[in-house]
């Protein structure tokens, strides 16, 4: 037992789920009808087979707000409130093991949510029950058989007292984890659930709090009411939550530190970003936690697609991939074909002893940063720009940057900022439609430039690469991808980041005698980095 739930953290909200104004009221409830005149524990009591249940309810108290009260199950089940409790016969269970871990505070807090109130409801249900499921006090659901609770034999059942209904099992409830308490139990998947775990936090509900008033101008509560909440969970689906259904895909402890290991290498920050280390570790973790959740109310055929928490429905303009699906998970090459489904209360946990995910699929990605966006404009000289809307399959986001020279012999620059870089290699280039998109009859000199790409090393220092000195020339015919810097390796990150730290500057360069030859104004749709996984960053 205590193996079982040494990873535990304490919880112990459960006086705040009443919703009274004061810790008295808590003992004052209505009489169940048609019982006999014993409350819940006095039943309890008179129960011989039970007597081993008794003394773990005399002694674990209750915790409230995190705090241990000097209030036992005892007292409770013996007050005004009403139950249902389901209470396992002696023999059936470690009752020593328990009565040593409610010695400690940690170690109450455990008893009270794995097995006190895995056996108590708020709801008096009968058998056999209006309902095929019963919420216990530990937010985990039961089913209701005919002469069953969540498959344990009901050997006598329907006891009623004045203030509740008692049934007495054949053995303990079994207790179900959920998805995020796997994570952090079972010690394969341990190292994911105690990063994630470092972001759990109470939070004051002041709205559900009842108030007093004000003294000396601060609010009095006299009732406070406090949510247990992850913030890491909020972000990337509610794993945590008895009340959802979602899928996790876990990889085993070899298999998670290889995949960190290899998504932590893209999200190395340079020395002048403050907690750069523990930024790292965030967004690495969820480089692989957000394609490895899905919420499976929003699913819509499992076997021809998954959609993870991250995807967004939204109606495609252009030629850019679509990320967070993931087509024919069970198929072979799907990301779920060599996975072991493992059922939680709150879904599906997938096994997997490989991680089914590429860089490429997930965090790694191709970067656009559209030129008729004036945001991304950080700079401009001997010109003037407009942005301009055009419908095309072959246009990024529909849309492009005209730029026009400042007189007709107007060598113009123009810079352009780069966000959420990753630490990788990068093919860089300019993406420039012809002119006919505008003028279909007529014919077009191409467009002559040279482009710098502005960066940062790990220490943070600026640094320039002119792109080999190269003069290129664009294709007036056609949509050009012009490769401005092949496989170039950006050693800092700087994604989520909103301080300019990557740019690349656009200078025209046609020379006077080359007027003829080439035309100064171009139609620039975007500057694109395109990923090379190809390449090793080591």
């Amino acid at each position: 037992m205590n193996k079982f739930y040494k990873a535990i953290c304490a919880i112990g909200i459960v006086c705040g789920l009443y919703g009274c104004s004061d810790w008295d009221d808590h003992y004052n409830g209505t009489n169940t009808s048609g019982g006999n005149n014993l409350t819940l524990w006095q039943q309890l009591k008179s129960e011989q087979q039970l007597s081993d249940f008794c003394e773990v309810l005399e002694e674990t108290k209750i915790f409230r707000q995190h705090k241990k009260t000097p209030v036992s199950y005892a007292e409770l089940l013996d007050g005004g409130q009403s139950f249902t409790v389901v209470a396992p016969v002696n023999g059936t269970f470690n009752k020593d093991s328990l009565l040593q871990l409610v010695q400690t505070a940690q170690g109450d807090s455990v008893v009270e949510k794995f097995f006190v109130l895995n056996h108590i409801s708020r709801k008096l249900v009968s058998i056999p029950a209006k309902s095929d499921r019963m919420l216990l006090l530990n937010k985990k659901h039961v089913e209701i058989g005919s002469n069953t609770i969540e498959g344990v034999s009901i050997t006598k059942s329907n006891i009623y007292t004045k203030n509740g209904v008692l049934h007495i099992a054949a053995q303990p409830l079994p207790y179900e984890r959920s998805l995020f308490e796997m994570l952090c139990d079972i010690p394969e998947f341990s190292t994911i659930g105690a990063f994630i775990r470092k972001y759990d936090e109470d939070f004051f509900d002041a709205d559900n709090s009842v108030s007093s008033g004000i003294i000396e101008g601060v609010p009095v509560y006299v009732d406070s009411v406090i949510i247990e909440r992850n913030r890491f969970l909020d972000r990337v689906g509610y794993i945590n939550a008895e009340d959802s259904m979602y899928w996790f895909i876990a990889p085993t402890k070899i298999a998670w530190q290889q995949a960190y290991d290899e998504a932590a290498k893209y999200f190395v920050y340079d020395k002048k970003v403050a907690k750069r280390d523990s930024i790292q570790q965030y967004w690495a973790h969820r480089a692989l936690i957000d394609d490895a959740v899905f919420n499976m109310t929003d699913q819509l055929s499992v076997n021809d697609s998954l959609t993870s928490v991250q995807y967004v429905r939204r109606n495609v303009t252009n030629n850019k991939p679509i990320y967070h699906v993931f087509k024919k998970p069970f198929e072979a090459g799907g990301i779920l074909s060599q996975a072991t489904p493992v059922d939680a209360s709150n879904g599906v946990l997938y096994k997997v002893n490989l991680w089914p995910f590429t860089p490429e699929q997930t965090y790694f990605r191709p970067i656009w940063s559209e030129a008729e966006n004036m945001y991304y404009v950080t700079e401009d000289k001997l010109c003037s720009y407009n942005s301009r809307r055009i419908a095309g399959d072959s246009i990024s986001d529909g849309g492009y940057l005209q730029i026009i020279p400042e007189k007709a012999t107007s060598n113009w620059e123009m810079t352009f900022r780069l966000d959420n870089t990753l630490s990788g290699h990068y093919d860089i280039c300019a993406i420039v439609l012809p002119r006919t998109i505008t003028h279909k009859d007529q014919e077009f000199n191409p467009c002559k430039f040279k482009a710098t790409v502005n960066y940062v090393d790990t220490l943070g220092n600026s640094k320039t690469f002119n792109c080999g000195n190269t003069q290129f020339k664009t294709d007036p015919a056609r949509v050009d991808t012009v490769v401005l810097a092949e496989s170039f390796y950006l050693p800092a990150c700087n994604y989520d980041n909103t301080e300019l730290k990557v740019s690349v500057k656009l200078t025209c360069s046609i020379l006077a005698r080359e007027n003829s030859k080439y035309s100064r104004e171009m139609y620039l749709d975007c500057i694109y980095l395109r990923p090379r996984s190809d390449v090793s960053k080591d």
